[in-house]
C-alpha cells in the first residue's frame, strides 16, 4: 500500500509515534504493572464516534457492546484487544473499535480479556472462547458473526478459532487481523530487518511480554499460543494488514504464506512506512485501511449499509 511521499506525509505518523514514547518513556522499572494500564488506557482512551457503548458480562467476561445507528442485530462482530497480553482493555481501544464498527455498520462486543502476569496463558484464549460461546447462545449464528483484533488480539483471534477448530465447534465467517503477534519466539527476519525502522518495538520487548504471557515453562511455539506453529487447515477466510516498519512484520508475512499453503483464503495489506497498529491513529491511511476492513467485513457478514443507499 503506498502513501504520499514527502514530508508532510510523514509528519502526522510522527505525531503518533511521539504519543506512544511519551507513554514508555514515563515508566521505569519501579512503575507497577497497574499504573502502566492507568497510562495506557488514558493516553489512548476516549472516542468521538457515534457510537452506543452498553457494559455486559458476556459469558462471565467483562465486555461492552460498541454499537452504530442501525446496527443489525443478528449480525455482530467479537473484538479483542492488544496490549502484549500485559496492558490494553477495551477503554484504550474504544476508539479504533468505535471506527470499525462505524465504518462496517455492524455492532461490535469488545472484552476485557484477563492479563498476564496475574492470568497467564491460556487465560486470555479461556475468556475469548468465553465470550464466542455466549454470543452463540444469544442466538447469534456463526455464519454472522466475525472476529477481529490487533497484535496479541490477533493472537487471540487466530488460537480461539485453532481451539474451536479442535473441538469441532463451528468457526465464525471471518476474521481481521491487524499487526497481529503469530510467533511468541519472534524468529522472524523483520526482527533484525526492520529493527532500526521501527520506533517502538524490538525483539527483546516481544521475548519480555512473551515470557510474561507464558510463564517461564511455557512453550512459544505452543500452537495455541503461538498461531504460526499450527495446522491452519479450515480457517475461514483472513483479512492481514500491518506496517512496512514492524520488526512484526513477517508475523504477518509468514503466517499469510503458511496459511494459503494450507488452503485458507488471505488478504494480506503491507502499508508503506506505517508502524504497529497504525489503524489506532489519526492518519490517512488508517482511514483507508478502515475502510478496506469494511468493505471486508461486509463481503463475508453481507451487512446492508443504508446509509450508503440513502
Amino acid at each position: 500500500m503506498a502513501r504520499a511521499g514527502g514530508d508532510i506525509a510523514t509528519a502526522p505518523i510522527d505525531l503518533a509515534i511521539a504519543r506512544i514514547r511519551a507513554v514508555y518513556r514515563s515508566w521505569n522499572r519501579d512503575t507497577s504493572v497497574a499504573q502502566m494500564r492507568s497510562d495506557w488506557d488514558a493516553a489512548f482512551g476516549g472516542s468521538t464516534a457515534p457510537v452506543t457503548c452498553v457494559r455486559i458480562s458476556a459469558g462471565g467476561v467483562d465486555g461492552e457492546w460498541i454499537s452504530p445507528a442501525d446496527a443489525p442485530e443478528d449480525q455482530a462482530i467479537l473484538y479483542f484487544h492488544g496490549g502484549g497480553f500485559r496492558l490494553g482493555s477495551v477503554a484504550s481501544h474504544r476508539d479504533l473499535i468505535a471506527q470499525i464498527a462505524v465504518a462496517s455498520g455492524c455492532r461490535v462486543l469488545a472484552i476485557d480479556y484477563r492479563l498476564a502476569p496475574e492470568h497467564r496463558f491460556p487465560a486470555a484464549l479461556d475468556d475469548a472462547l468465553a465470550a464466542y460461546a455466549w454470543m452463540l447462545d444469544r442466538g447469534l449464528k456463526p455464519d454472522n458473526v466475525a472476529l477481529a483484533g490487533d497484535s496479541a488480539g490477533g493472537n487471540l483471534v487466530l488460537s480461539a478459532m485453532l481451539a474451536l477448530r479442535e473441538r469441532g465447534l463451528p468457526l465464525p465467517v471471518a476474521a481481521v487481523l491487524m499487526s497481529p503477534w503469530t510467533d511468541l519466539a519472534a524468529t522472524g527476519a523483520s526482527y533484525v530487518s526492520r529493527a532500526e525502522a521501527d520506533p517502538i518495538h524490538q525483539r527483546p520487548m516481544i521475548l519480555a511480554l512473551a515470557k510474561n504471557y507464558l510463564g517461564g515453562q511455557g512453550d512459544p511455539r505452543d500452537p495455541l499460543a503461538s498461531p504460526l506453529y499450527a495446522d491452519l487447515t479450515g480457517l475461514p477466510p483472513l483479512l492481514i494488514q500491518v506496517g512496512d516498519r514492524e520488526t512484526v512484520l513477517d508475523d504477518s508475512v509468514m503466517f499469510a504464506d503458511i496459511a494459503r499453503s494450507a488452503g485458507v483464503d488471505v488478504s494480506l495489506e503491507v502499508w508503506d512506512g506505517m508502524i504497529h497498529v497504525f489503524q489506532m491513529f489519526e492518519l490517512p491511511e488508517a482511514h483507508q485501511a478502515i475502510a478496506s476492513i469494511a468493505g471486508f467485513l461486509n463481503r463475508h457478514l453481507h451487512i446492508k449499509d443504508e446509509r450508503a443507499s440513502s
